[in-house]
């Protein structure tokens, strides 16, 4: 998957000599291909709404997640068009949680004139439909308060977008005893998720919760969010890091790489993200020797404390 922002969001960061953050002298904007951006989303939209019709018609029937049943809702939309609305719920939710990651990034980047693209959505396989979506930094940046609230900025806004997103869809989820243990694919408990199933299924145990589709949006969202705020490279996590403490972002990235691999026991992909992110490990330099705000370094406690409730270690597993 893709920020990543659900693939890691590569932002071109340069050096160049200091400017002031406030200060940025607006550059010339580069001609957008709005109908590639429009092109990649409606097909996101379709991919994501045919496997929102696949969970939705199992979850009607109090069926497990099977991944081969998404494969078979491009068959059954081909028959009976009218059952793709039935993805929409899920293709909706997921989609509002990507944009507001994304264009809480493209936001930030408009306030400070920073150069900046449209979101890119990523088409993608039938377990989720998307890889997820990325914008591209096209300009330089400065200043380490620019680069800590363009990077904070997404994981933030796609929070405040997930957390009722998957509330919602816990209330519409229902209790079917040991349904878990069933299907193709497993998946994890983020911690905000077990949160939040303790609140609305008191004394029911994960395993026994059949989750409605706008919930299985809001775990691909908790997922992506865990996988950009890892503290590493060009990551969300790593800006963040590297704003608030440039000495320690190299060994700090390191460690996280490093703790990735024995991950792999837990899911087997973690040792494949581990030697993408060594290859993408280095920050680039932004020479301002100036540091964070009290307010700014709050914020970026903040979004270790969503790190934290966000990641899993073992976020798919194949089924029994």
């Amino acid at each position: 998957m893709a920020s990543q922002d659900f693939s890691p969001a590569p932002y071109p960061y340069f050096t160049e000599e200091r400017a002031s953050a406030e200060h940025f002298v607006p550059q010339a904007r580069t001609r957008e291909r709005y109908w590639l951006y429009g092109l990649l989303f409606a097909l996101t939209m379709l991919t994501t709404t045919v496997v929102g019709s696949a969970l939705q018609y199992d979850f009607a029937r109090n069926l497990p997640f099977d991944i081969e049943h998404g494969f078979d809702a491009y068959a059954r939309v081909w028959r009976h068009p009218a059952e793709i609305l039935q993805g929409l719920p899920f293709s909706l939710t997921l989609a509002t949680i990507l944009l507001a990651h994304e264009f809480g990034h493209y936001l930030a980047c408009m306030y400070y004139h920073v150069d900046a693209s449209l979101p890119y959505f990523l088409p993608g396989p039938p377990f989720a439909g998307t890889f997820g979506a990325f914008i591209r930094v096209r300009s330089a940046i400065y200043s380490k308060r620019v680069l800590f609230d363009i990077g904070v900025a997404g994981p933030l806004a796609g929070f405040v977008f997930l957390l009722p997103a998957l509330s919602v869809g816990l209330a519409f989820s229902k209790v079917i005893p040991g349904i878990g243990e069933h299907g193709s694919i497993h998946f994890g408990t983020p911690l905000l998720q077990w949160l939040l199933e303790k609140a609305v299924f008191p004394g029911v145990g994960t395993v026994d919760i059949d989750l409605h589709p706008v919930a299985r949006a809001a775990w691909i969202g908790i997922f992506a969010t865990a996988l950009n705020l890892l503290p590493v490279g060009q990551l969300d996590g790593g800006h963040i890091l590297y704003a608030m403490a440039e000495n320690k972002h190299r060994r700090v990235s390191m460690v996280a790489i490093v703790a990735l691999v024995p991950l792999g026991f837990f899911w087997p992909a973690w040792p494949f993200w581990a030697a993408i992110l060594f290859l993408g490990r280095r920050h680039p330099v932004v020479n301002d020797s100036s540091h964070l705000d009290r307010g700014r370094r709050q914020l970026g406690w903040i979004s270790l404390a969503i790190f934290i409730l966000c990641f899993t270690y073992a976020p798919i597993a194949p089924g029994r």
